[in-house]
């Protein structure tokens, strides 16, 4: 018998590839985004879509509100201005109408190459989108190149999660992503300040970052991605490091002291008397200290308090 094909989850790529519609044809140039592209091909041709591509003037085209990306290339914008000069814009970018003008839903990088290359006009697919799509697709065009930083991706999917209030399992349904990989981005987040620069300008890779985060603080967090820095140390070798201090630390964990004798008949004692659990708790060599009575239920806690002689109402 035949296996039977698991179906394939649908997720944000092809729930907005509508919004992309068709790409004109033309000779793909290798550094432009195919990305697009991709998300679309297996869609119809929208005549809508063809109609609505027009040349629009680049001073009336704002950026993209949701854009993650914070750092962008100068050399490769440079580059791909120059093949815009020889061979013009071939995808064009897509646009949404926004008060005078049009807001950039996606094609940033060659919006910015374009007026790089003096162009008064780029050619742009104009779209109505929901804020949430534009997020949406901002996050999918970007994420899928792997052009963000870890910081910037974890801003994105941080951006993503609390903008329209969804759990890391609703984000990564979503965006066709496993839960995990959320979390480990976000997860950056929590790192020192200086790390998080580190991690922008590509002097610590996400490995080195998820190894460090194991560690209990910052001081040591900071001190370990100084010494990775500074020895140029490999994901496994500060995965080691991390994994000898983890170690020694519970070596050295002073264990609790064992209660004395006559604690434990005590707690015996009244656990007895009270038919539950009863824990005694003492510091300051025994001079102070607590009883913890434990009960399970609002019945129980009645009978021990009537046993005790109170009369109160149980805890709500």
């Amino acid at each position: 018998m035949a296996n039977k094909k698991r179906e394939k989850p649908k997720h944000l790529g092809r729930g907005l590839a509508s919004l992309l519609g068709p790409i004109t044809s033309g000779p793909s140039q290798p550094n432009q985004s195919q990305s697009t592209s991709a998300m679309v091909a297996n869609f119809p041709p929208d005549k809508e879509l063809q109609s609505s591509l027009k040349e629009i003037s680049v001073d009336v085209i704002f950026p993209n509100p949701y854009q993650p990306r914070t750092v962008w290339d100068q050399q490769e914008l440079e580059d791909l201005a120059e093949s815009i000069k020889s061979n013009g814009v071939i995808q064009p970018i897509i646009v949404r109408p926004s008060g005078p003008g049009f807001e950039l839903i996606a094609g940033e990088r060659r919006f910015r190459a374009a007026k790089l290359a003096s162009l008064k006009t780029i050619p742009a697919l104009v779209r109505t989108a929901t804020d949430e799509q534009m997020l949406e697709l901002t996050l999918v065009e970007n994420i899928h190149r792997a052009n963000l930083n870890p910081i910037e991706r974890a801003n994105a999917y941080h951006n993503y999660v609390t903008t329209f209030s969804l759990t890391q399992a609703e984000a990564a349904e979503r965006l066709g992503e496993n839960r995990s990989v959320i979390a480990n981005f976000l997860r950056l987040l929590d790192l020192p300040d200086e790390i998080k620069r580190m991690l922008i300008e590509g002097q610590l890779a996400m490995g080195h970052a998820r190894a460090i985060l194991a560690l209990p603080t910052d001081e040591l967090r900071q001190k370990l991605a100084n010494r990775a820095l500074a020895g140029r140390l490999s994901v496994r070798e500060v995965e080691r490091l991390v994994r000898k201090y983890l170690d020694g630390a519970k070596q050295f964990k002073k264990p609790p002291s064992p209660k004395a004798a006559h604690i434990l008949d005590l707690e015996g004692e009244l656990s007895r008397q009270l038919g539950t659990k009863v824990a005694i708790e003492t510091r300051k060599n025994g001079q102070r200290g607590k009883i913890i009575i434990e009960f399970y239920s609002l019945d129980e806690f009645d009978r021990i308090t009537e046993h005790l002689g109170l009369s109160c109402a149980g805890p709500a």
